[in-house]
């Protein structure tokens, strides 16, 4: 009965606070009740009143209706705290799974003073902070990554008690955005081997002793970096420029290089294995089942890898969080408008 009930108070609270990446607190989406000390002052002020009623008191009646006037100017202030607060998120973060992700948002408050305002996530701390009417200040919540793939944020409690600490208004923001996070990097044991055919092509380089190039036309999927352009103003033809030999040839990055190893196991040696190459600044190119990404270098290359082995193996989104239904794939471009230089 009482699961079925939590149920029912979620599905209720979801209606009314939907997902959003921004939201303004006004009346239909505040709470407030009164907190343990609020409830023992009403009490008080219970017996205080049935004293005076017992005694006929016009001191004891004076003081009560003092304090009770008190406490609902109390209840229209921390409602009032709250209420036109507005909170924003603005940059859901990437990291590594095993550390803390971080969501920056942006609280503005628009017509009056906010004061103790508190943030609540569980598990995490969070520093209370107050904002002056027409100001904003920014809020880093640093989340707990356990595991690659998207984070989000489930609800974030907004409350505040102030002035008195007797009623606590409160309300939740259910943010939309999530954060990228990419496998925990683990260096292998050993270096991985490269697949046959590459062994054959490397032995081959190899033995050439020297580098050259190899010309080829442009394909689709192949990095703009890399096409001759002087060629191109001169004949008219985009080709790419294929280097080869031992030093000149990237190294690639395979998920097929380690057999007999589980897919998680995987992907972290991969994320460890970019890292390295991004920090070393060579030439690079990473290939998992139904995709490669061409050799590259940079900072942006390394994002791309990266969140290529975050999102490997999930249902329905891309490194976007984006579904089936709507899914742009950013690994995979047209060729861009060649351009002659003069």
């Amino acid at each position: 009965m009482i699961a079925v009930a939590k149920r029912q108070w979620r599905a209720w609270l979801n209606r009314r606070i939907p997902r959003a990446d921004s939201l303004q607190f006004k009346q239909s989406n505040i709470f407030i009740l009164p907190t343990g000390a609020g409830l023992m002052f009403g009490l008080l002020l219970l017996i205080m009143l049935l004293t005076g009623i017992n005694y006929q008191n016009s001191l004891i009646y004076l003081l009560t209706f003092v304090l009770g006037s008190v406490f609902v100017a109390a209840m229209h202030q921390t409602h009032r705290n709250l209420a036109d607060l507005e909170v924003t998120l603005v940059k859901a973060g990437e990291g590594f799974a095993g550390q803390s992700i971080p969501f920056r948002f942006r609280v503005a408050s628009k017509k009056h003073d906010s004061i103790a305002i508190a943030f609540t996530l569980p598990g995490v701390v969070i520093d209370p902070l107050s904002v002056l009417a027409g100001e904003a200040q920014d809020l880093n919540v640093m989340v707990p990554a356990r595991k690659r793939g998207f984070l989000e944020i489930d609800r974030l409690r907004v409350e505040t008690r102030f002035p008195f600490g007797l009623l606590s208004a409160w309300s939740w923001m259910r943010p939309s955005g999530k954060a990228l996070v990419y496998p925990r990097p683990l260096m292998p044991p050993q270096p991985s081997t490269p697949p046959a055919a590459d062994d054959e092509s490397a032995e081959a380089r190899t033995m050439a002793g020297h580098d050259h190039v190899e010309i080829r036309p442009w394909r689709e999927g192949d990095p703009v970096q890399r096409v001759l352009w002087k060629r191109y103003a001169r004949t008219g033809e985009m080709v790419i420029g294929d280097w080869q030999g031992d030093q000149g040839s990237p190294h690639w990055l395979d998920y097929d290089a380690f057999s007999g190893v589980d897919q998680e196991l995987r992907l972290s040696y991969l994320a460890a294995q970019v890292i390295e190459r991004d920090s070393a600044g060579q030439l690079f190119g990473l290939r998992l089942p139904g995709e490669v990404i061409e050799p590259d270098r940079g900072a942006g290359h390394r994002r791309l890898c990266l969140s290529s082995l975050a999102v490997f193996g999930l249902p329905d989104t891309d490194v976007y969080g984006h579904s089936e239904a709507t899914r742009v794939r950013p690994f995979k471009s047209g060729p861009k408008p060649a351009r002659a230089f003069t």
